[in-house]
């Protein structure tokens, strides 16, 4: 296939074995970069034969970076630890190698919310993820967002990732507050300004968006869960930034 994986890890074990055994056929070797996890990770890890190299933690984009340099095929599929790649999703990535006449290719991503897919919320999450080595391709961000960057033209392909962030609401609010934190961080870094306004029309969009424009609420009682995580994240995300701004008056 000429198909190099390429993953970054920190105590995974739970979810770790779940997405080797996804695309352990497919790949030709499996790297993994992992940041001195204290758990079972580098067993499993051990036992799909991954290629593992044990770094500090840089960031999220350098420590992808670190992972794709090691990459020796001509093709790399980057995957987080808590995705999996469904059989047409396989076979999709089959054919665009042998078939490929472009750089790399967006996979769509779809959450598994409290035991079931989610067919709207969060929806469509498309992620450049496929990509040729040739290309020099690059993670660039900052510790909020990171993407995947290549020059070379890319497209859509058929198949989805299962994306298993959230298997319990504490595992989702604790998630939801931290990266709050983060993105209150980065605006302050920015400098910008809180406003009150933000704080009180932002959540409410964010959950119309979430619930009402992207179909949310034909996910049930899971989709009204991730229409209010939005809301709340997108609130705290303003309370936190006024924290801070208030304390650099102080």
């Amino acid at each position: 296939m000429g198909l190099s994986v390429a993953l970054i890890s920190k105590n995974e074990e739970k979810n770790l074995e779940r997405t080797l055994q996804s695309i352990f056929n497919i790949a030709d070797e499996i790297i993994l970069v992992d940041s001195f996890s204290t758990d079972a990770t580098l067993e499993i890890a051990k036992q799909y034969h991954c290629k593992i190299y044990q770094e500090e933690w840089k960031g999220y984009a350098l420590q992808k970076n670190s992972a794709l340099d090691k990459c020796s095929m001509e093709w790399i599929l980057f995957l987080d630890c808590d995705e999996v790649a469904t059989p047409n999703l396989k076979n999709s990535i089959i054919n665009a190698i042998q078939n490929s006449t472009i750089s790399g290719y967006l996979i769509n991503r779809k959450s598994v919310y409290l035991g079931k897919v989610m067919k709207h919320s969060w929806q469509p999450d498309w992620n450049l993820r496929l990509v040729a080595k040739s290309e020099n391709p690059l993670w660039q961000g900052d510790e909020v967002h990171e993407e995947l960057v290549i020059k070379g033209e890319y497209r859509k392909i058929g198949g989805d990732l299962l994306h298993y962030s959230f298997p319990d609401l504490t595992t989702h609010l604790n998630k939801t507050i931290n990266y709050a934190k983060l993105s209150a961080n980065k605006y302050y870094k920015q400098a910008r300004k809180f406003k009150i306004s933000n704080l009180i029309f932002n959540p409410l969009f964010a959950f119309f968006k979430m619930y009402f424009l992207r179909l949310g609420f034909l996910d049930g009682i899971r989709g009204f869960l991730a229409a209010f995580s939005s809301f709340l994240g997108t609130f705290l995300k303003y309370a936190y930034l006024y924290e801070k701004s208030k304390g650099s008056e102080l």
